[in-house]
């Protein structure tokens, strides 16, 4: 042995380059095996066979539109008997397959177990109740639904669901949530239930036709509801209600959920009850909305539910229905060059995707930015992939605060919130996207004093510069547009030189929070500002309101912290 030991290395000694090209063919078949090994390693999910429409490919968006339980014909378009699968879901191999429907059921017992606990340490705010069957043509919840093949969270899906106030939201698939106030189904096994979020690996998001169900015991009850309606409160009858609520119906068993299916079928966002009259509409100039009464002098007993109201024929009691209002959903870019550019400017967190949501409802055009935001771009906001200065889009979201850039701008619209707030909802930005939140570890850890260190500042030199290089710079308080956004708007649409359309502002008023609002539901359970910052932030608010009031506007509302 020692021998052909010897004429191997005196062989090689001669030849270096075949030795090298051998040892170069070793490592290569070496890193083959492994990644071989690597790849027959991974689980392989399976399903029933489906249909080739099936949601297959490039159809899958970016985040799903809200889909709801009542009223609406997709639901039929499904493929019968099937789910919609995402190319993920296919298997190119017999072997696979059979081994995924043979299952190996103590790993799928140990990741539904690991998720569990996960659940179960993490999501105090919502109590997990189990894994349970769902059914495509009758579904176990029965409110709104909505999903996200990338970025579906557990809680996601729970302050989806909590902030339209339903009482429990099911994961399913992997990347769909359900929201409802019951559930109409039986339970199923934890081994069941065994599909990773789309967007949070360590956590289990239901399976196939299977839900995994959490009662949200933090509610928000600001959104009451009956089902998927909106409560929005009891209102004198309208002076002309044939033409206010053109859509009526006699009904003598009476109850919530029959007017508001009636007014759904029929297609309007207006339910109203009337004692045994169901009447249906449009918020108009003839029924703004704006003026509501005490609830007592609706407090009539519905013929068909006895534990329910249903309004008197002086006393209507209000329900938004799912029914998009499509009198501002209309959006395009402006038939000619803008002659003036208008800045829509804040400091990052104060609100500014949601103000071009209303601003685009409101006037029908787009808004532009003087950034680029990819997932703003997917969401809806086609102005984004504008250049600024195209002239093509009714106002430029800008977070710019030096004077070549302010003078860059004719005009503006400078949108201020109260700085603990927009401080932390611009981190929650920066470290969880747009409507998501920063992990409590970036809270505990150094990236939140650094931040407020480095943006507080900001946030007081960013209005101060404003005041003194912009020209015609209208003030918005994000307060006073979430407590009286009619009028705020109003304003707001004034500047912008469109004529404001009474009933396109009132159809706003009903689609005002869209998908670009986050959700109260995980907020944090302490303070995070010390004394030393509420000290520094506190000067800072005052620097401000003495500026505003210099200029003989309104100081900052009376809700910004003690000044």
């Amino acid at each position: 042995m020692a021998k052909l030991l010897v004429k191997l290395q005196r062989y090689f000694r001669r030849k270096p380059v075949r030795f090298f090209t051998l040892l170069a063919l070793y490592l290569a078949a070496g890193s083959l095996v492994f990644l071989h090994s690597g790849f027959a390693g991974e689980p392989t999910v399976t399903g029933s066979q489906r249909g080739p429409g099936a949601g297959e490919g490039p159809g899958l968006p970016y985040l799903g539109v809200m889909q709801l339980s009542r009223g609406f014909k997709a639901a039929a378009m499904m493929p019968e008997g099937g789910r919609r699968h995402g190319p993920w879901f296919k298997s190119t191999s017999k072997e696979p397959a059979e081994r995924a429907k043979a299952g190996d059921y103590g790993s799928t017992r140990s990741r539904a177990l690991r998720g569990r606990s996960g659940r179960e340490k993490e999501e105090d705010r919502a109590r997990y109740i189990g894994c349970y069957v769902d059914n495509t043509r009758r579904r176990t919840l029965r409110g709104v639904s909505f999903f996200d093949y990338k970025k579906m969270t557990v809680f996601r899906c729970q302050d989806n669901c909590a902030e339209r106030g339903y009482l429990y939201a099911g994961l399913e698939f992997g990347a769909e949530c359900y929201c409802g106030h019951k559930v109409q189904a039986s339970n199923a096994s934890e081994s069941e239930c065994n599909m990773e979020c789309k967007g949070e690996r360590s956590n289990i998001c239901g399976g196939v036709n299977r839900l995994s169900i959490y009662r949200l015991e933090l509610a928000q009850e600001s959104a009451r509801r009956y089902g998927s309606a909106i409560f929005r409160g009891c209102f004198r009858r309208p002076d002309n209600v044939s033409v206010a609520l053109p859509v009526s119906q006699l009904m003598l068993n009476m109850s919530v959920d029959k007017c508001v299916d009636f007014c759904t079928e029929k297609e309007y966002p207006l339910s109203a009850l009337a004692g045994i009259t169901c009447r249906c509409g449009f918020p108009t100039t003839l029924f703004t909305l704006h003026e509501r009464e005490d609830e007592q002098l609706c407090a009539q007993k519905c013929a068909g539910e006895e534990f329910e109201s249903c309004g008197t024929a002086e006393y209507l009691l209000v329900y938004q229905t799912q029914v998009q209002d499509n009198r501002c959903m209309d959006r395009r870019f402006l038939p000619t060059r803008a002659k003036q550019l208008v800045a829509l400017a804040s400091f990052p967190g104060a609100g500014n995707t949601w103000a071009r949501h209303l601003i685009e409802l409101a006037t029908g055009f787009y808004t532009g930015s003087y950034y680029f935001d990819g997932s703003l771009y997917n969401k809806g906001f086609k102005g984004e992939r504008d250049h600024w200065r195209s002239g093509r889009t009714i106002c430029i979201k800008t977070h710019e605060s030096g004077q070549k850039e302010i003078e860059s701008f004719d005009s503006a619209i400078l949108l201020i919130r109260n700085p603990y707030k927009a401080l932390m909802a611009e981190f929650n930005r920066k470290y969880g996207g747009h409507i998501g939140f920063a992990a409590h570890a970036h809270w505990k850890g150094k990236e939140w004093p650094e931040f407020v260190a480095n943006y507080a500042p900001w946030w007081a030199t960013h209005t101060l510069d404003w005041l003194r290089y912009g020209k015609r710079v209208l003030v918005v308080h994000f307060e006073d547009l979430k407590r009286d956004l009619f009028v705020q708007l109003q304003r707001m649409v004034g500047l912008l030189g469109i004529a404001a359309c009474e009933d396109r502002l009132l159809c706003v008023e009903g689609q005002k929070d869209g998908n670009f609002k986050r959700s109260g539901l995980r907020k944090l359970e302490y303070d995070p500002y010390t004394p030393e910052m509420r000290k520094m932030i506190s000067g800072y608010i005052k620097t401000v309101d003495t500026a505003l009031k210099l200029r003989n506007l309104s100081g900052v509302p009376d809700d910004y912290y003690p000044r």
